[in-house]
């Protein structure tokens, strides 16, 4: 009779380092960066760039300030005893400023003038006694060697007295230094020093103006400085400086402009020379006025087109047949109304974005709002 029990299956068995790495990798990619969504797809507003002609003027702040301007002080160090200006007063050249304490100077030449004196009573010594000794060789008292020694010693006392007579002069001259004397005529702009001042050799105590031509001191950005420079060399271009109080306006000459920028400010010192104005005061308030004239070839836009970049001016240009953006860089020569006229960067017939620049990325695809302006370019150039 046959065996009514079930048989007893053996389970197939499965590998079980396959379903590990299957679970290791489900979970890598369910936990790994989600690729970033496409920037969203934005309205903006554009216009067709033309080439125009416009007018500028430019206005900046302004100081006058003297042409030289020295900083004075002692080539000796010492105590300041006396001070017989003060700020603001006009002084004559070789007129004395301050005065140190000269005891120690005084002292000092007195030692070297000792000096002198000693070097010339050896160097009169030796001299005599030279004489001497070429009597006796002559007579054939003493050897060729011995009037040789004399003769070297005297030498050497000359050298020294030489010697002792140039400290001497130059010991007298530190003393004459204790008087601080004006180099040239002008007007004391600050005072650095006080009575009882301890201060070292070359150490300012002064600062002194000289009397002659008058300059104005402004500063222009850096984006200006080109256009300040191509126009100044036509000579119906030039500046003319407003002084606080005085109606008329005063000529001026472009003398200096720097090569390098200021750290802090970015700017560019410019100094104007405007001649011998004696009614004008140092440190008075000025303001430059630069009339370039009209300027061919420059394109106005809307100065919200306009964004910053890397230090730089940019604009958005828009390329019509993929509808996206790119970042161009711009030379700006300044604001004309509401608009900032660019000198170079952009070409007629461009399209570029006039809103929103500051939310916007290169390579975006936007599209326009409302119509397509009118002559809009089949490619951005």
């Amino acid at each position: 009779m046959p065996d009514s029990k079930p048989r007893e299956t053996t389970p197939v068995s499965r590998p079980v380092g396959a379903w590990v790495v299957l679970v290791t990798l489900g979970a890598l990619v369910a936990c790994g960066p989600k690729p970033a969504p496409p920037a969203p797809e934005r309205a903006v507003r554009t216009m067709v760039v033309e080439t125009v002609a416009a007018g500028q003027v430019f206005e900046y702040a302004a100081d006058v300030r003297a042409r030289t301007e020295s900083r004075l002080g002692f080539r000796v160090p010492g105590k300041v005893l006396q001070r017989k200006v003060s700020l603001g007063d006009r002084v004559k050249a070789g007129q004395v400023l301050m005065r140190l304490d000269g005891q120690d100077l005084a002292l000092a030449a007195e030692a070297a003038n000792a000096a002198l004196r000693a070097a010339r009573s050896n160097r009169d010594q030796l001299a005599a006694d030279l004489k001497r000794f070429r009597e006796l060789k002559a007579q054939g008292f003493i050897s060729g060697a011995e009037l040789e020694r004399r003769e070297v010693a005297l030498a050497a006392a000359q050298a020294q007295w030489e010697q002792a007579q140039a400290q001497a002069k130059a010991q007298r001259n530190q003393a004459d230094y204790g008087d601080l004397e004006a180099d040239a005529a002008g007007l004391i702009t600050s005072v650095d020093a006080e009575p009882g001042t301890v201060v070292a050799a070359g150490t300012p105590v002064l600062r002194l103006a000289h009397d002659g031509p008058r300059d104005v001191v402004f500063q222009v950005p850096e984006h200006q400085v080109a256009l300040l420079r191509r126009q100044l060399k036509n000579e119906s271009a030039g500046l003319q400086v407003r002084i606080w109080g005085r109606e008329e306006p005063l000529p001026a000459t472009l003398r200096e402009l720097a090569e390098s920028a200021d750290p802090v400010t970015r700017t560019f010192l410019v100094k104007a020379d405007i001649g011998r104005a004696d009614e004008v005061k140092l440190g008075q308030t000025a303001t430059v006025v630069f009339n370039p004239g009209k300027l061919s070839g420059v394109v106005k836009v809307p100065m919200s087109a306009v964004f910053e970049s890397q230090g730089r001016p940019h604009v958005w240009v828009l390329s019509p047949s993929t509808m996206t953006l790119k970042a161009q860089a711009v030379e700006v020569g300044g604001a004309d109304g509401n608009e900032v006229v660019v000198l170079s960067g952009l070409s007629p017939k461009q399209e570029i974005v006039t809103a929103g620049t500051h939310v916007l990325a290169a390579n975006q695809k936007v599209r326009r709002f409302g119509a397509a302006p009118a002559a809009a370019p089949a490619a951005s150039r």
